[in-house]
């Protein structure tokens, strides 16, 4: 792959400018839960993943943390989307398959709708900037636009 394309793919975008009110909405939900993370560590970073059994949790709650934060201020200033879309996707699997997964073998069907309705906005949220990258008011436009040979 040539630089020109790779820098496309990385920065490009063929989302309307509407697209920044997905990067605001994802962006700011993030930010805001990485930053609890390490405000609340016992009812939402270490201790929270200590409960749920998620290996590490001294590593992997502030690691998290971080991925949130890092995710939401990229995905705020619409620098990097795609990237960042990618790991708060992963981001958001985990925490899926960890927390909701549970509630519906032991609540049922509409408990963990109820519970996920925040994970799957952010996940298909984070997939849609994935896929369609930042929109037009973004710093990854002005980044290829300045980077572009």
């Amino acid at each position: 792959m040539t630089f020109t394309k790779w820098l496309e793919v990385l920065f490009g975008t063929n989302a309307p400018a509407a697209a920044l009110l997905i990067r605001l909405m994802v962006g700011g939900v993030f930010l805001s839960e990485g930053i609890q993370k390490f405000i609340y560590p016992d009812a939402l970073g270490v201790g929270r993943f200590l409960k749920i059994g998620i290996p590490y949790p001294e590593i992997t709650a502030p690691f998290v943390g971080l991925v949130e934060v890092g995710g939401g201020i990229l995905m705020l200033a619409g620098l990097l989307t795609r990237l960042a879309a990618l790991a708060l996707i992963v981001d958001m699997l985990v925490a899926i398959l960890t927390t909701k997964i549970p509630i519906l073998i032991e609540g049922g069907f509409f408990k963990m709708a109820h519970e996920a309705r925040t994970d799957y906005a952010m996940l298909l949220g984070s997939l849609f900037l994935l896929l369609a990258g930042s929109g037009p008011w973004s710093l990854d436009v002005w980044t290829q636009k300045k980077l572009k040979p």
